[in-house]
């Protein structure tokens, strides 16, 4: 059955390969046949090129993001103008648009209804007792519709080990429904317990529903997956399905990592629905990643991601009213829990200034763990002027990586930012996929978002905001037990990197956004 299976997932990826090889080739194929008129459209392309790098230079975005795409379009304006226009923005048609718009404003609604009901007092209680916090929370109050939550528990799981029987527990225990969605789904241990579970909840009358990105899941689930969940009383909808056509929607993915139940319980974090997230395989060695629990009445924030994406993907619109939380909770902890998302069909890059937020309003030290490195000249800037200022800085990567060519470019940015003051740390036992920053003792955030430009512009993504919750001191101390497994990169290694990769690395850096 497993062979089966596998070759069924080899043969749906070599003919979506096939259909891309066909139409590459008959792209080629008409270069040819019009050769004789090949310098009249050449120079179009190269009038085209100049004019659309003109364009691109005059864009209001991140500078490293336009030079990446402005390099191959002059150079190679034949492919370079073809290459832009599909994917370097969100694939999103007109009418995907307009659904996305009516969408938002149901959520609008909702989120105005989830501040009165579950946020009352919360700036006034900043202000008086967390001034500091208000920046952060009001920009994303402001920006990306996240509601500031005091009466909400929080825990903090620094492995996927740890993380695993409380989820299955709480799946189990669910009454009302349960709404996943995940960048990857993939068969195996994981997976089969959570499927029984859910299956055995959709037979009692469970309301159970799957989101799941095609891109991240196509090398582990078959196709037509979602129909054998649908037989199971499982609903489930496929985020973008990948397609045997040339498409920019491949570019947009939805990146997210979220489980709710019965409106009162979430999760969210770096961790997939797969083995290695676990550690029940050991591909990249020891994988080192993290989730929160969210207990409370912010669950419901991360309620409105999933049925706002659900609602996208479908005309049979959910209504929110149905998913209220119903615990009434009293504020257990004196801190302040705020989940928030980034979607890439708006112009604000939600995650990016979290994170720019943090680093900026430092005091005292920053620790930061992700699996990427791949960054512009706003973030790096603020890295090293941080890390100049006194702030200790720290950033943690991975030291098995599960894409070289990734790994290479991260590791680009190490001798710059040592000579600043940075401290740079790759952990030896495997693999970090962790998504975390913490600062000052005061405030962390742990979630989906990546260090890097399709994560930070491209994806759909989502975090959790928290300000002096006891779940902080967990996550600092994650952070001091994780650096003695790690190596500290001196700037001696970085200095006697032969020249053929310090080469490499600056090419590879140069076109980091394409990666």
């Amino acid at each position: 059955m497993k062979k089966q299976k596998a070759y069924l997932m080899l043969m749906r990826i070599f003919i979506l390969s096939i259909a891309l090889l066909i139409q590459f080739a008959v792209i080629i194929s008409m270069l040819i046949y019009f050769n004789d008129y090949f310098e009249y459209f050449y120079a179009f392309n190269i009038v085209m090129g100049v004019a659309l790098a003109i364009l691109i230079i005059n864009e209001d975005s991140n500078p490293a993001y336009k030079l990446a795409w402005v390099v191959p379009i002059l150079a190679l304006p034949l492919f370079g103008v073809v290459m832009y226009l599909f994917f370097s923005k969100n694939s999103f048609g007109s009418m995907e648009q307009r659904r996305r718009v009516e969408i938002k404003e149901t959520e609008i609604k909702s989120i105005r209804r989830g501040i009165e009901l579950y946020s009352k007092n919360t700036m006034g209680y900043l202000s008086v007792n967390h001034p500091d916090a208000i920046f952060h929370v009001q920009y994303l109050k402001n920006n990306a519709l996240a509601i500031p939550y005091r009466n909400t528990d929080v825990k903090y799981y620094p492995l996927g080990d740890l993380f695993l029987p409380d989820f299955l527990d709480d799946l189990r225990n669910a009454r009302k429904f349960i709404f996943l969605e995940y960048f990857i789904i993939c068969e195996g241990k994981l997976w089969d317990s959570v499927l029984d579970i859910l299956t055995q909840k959709a037979k009692d009358g469970i309301d159970v529903r799957i989101i799941y990105d095609d891109v991240g899941s196509i090398l582990k689930l078959p196709g037509g997956y979602d129909k054998k969940l649908q037989k199971l009383g499982i609903k489930c909808r496929v985020f973008s399905p990948a397609a045997p056509i040339l498409s920019p929607r491949l570019n947009n993915r939805d990146h997210r990592k979220i489980a709710v139940i019965d409106g009162n319980i979430a999760y969210t974090g770096g961790i997939n629905l797969s083995d290695e997230y676990v550690n029940y395989t050991s591909r990249l060695g020891h994988w080192k990643d993290n989730a929160v629990r969210i207990y409370g009445n912010a669950a419901f924030s991360f309620t409105v991601m999933f049925v706002s994406m659900w609602d996208f993907w479908n005309d049979d619109d959910m209504e929110l009213e149905n998913f209220l939380p119903s615990l009434d909770c009293e504020p257990t902890t004196c801190g302040i829990v705020q989940p928030y998302s980034d979607s890439p069909l708006d112009n604000e890059p939600v995650g990016e200034n979290v994170y720019l937020n943090i680093i900026n309003r430092a005091k005292k030290y920053v620790y930061i763990a992700t699996p990427y490195l791949i960054i512009g000249n706003e973030m790096l800037t603020s890295l090293k002027n941080a890390a100049k200022s006194g702030i200790d800085v720290r950033i943690m990567t991975p030291g098995i990586p599960d894409k070289k060519f990734v790994h290479a470019t991260t590791r680009s940015y190490y001798e710059s930012l040592i000579e600043s003051g940075v401290r740079i740390y790759e952990y030896t036992p495997g693999f970090l996929h962790a998504k975390t920053f913490v600062c000052d003792d005061h405030i962390a955030t742990v979630g989906s978002v990546n260090l890097d430009f399709r994560s930070l512009y491209l994806h759909f993504e989502c975090g959790t905001l928290l300000y002096d919750t006891p779940a902080i001191s967990d996550i600092r101390k994650d952070f001091e037990n994780t650096f003695k497994l790690c190596h500290e990169i001196s700037l001696d290694e970085c200095k006697k990197v032969k020249f053929i990769t310090k080469l490499s690395r600056i090419i590879l850096r140069t076109l980091a956004p394409l990666l």
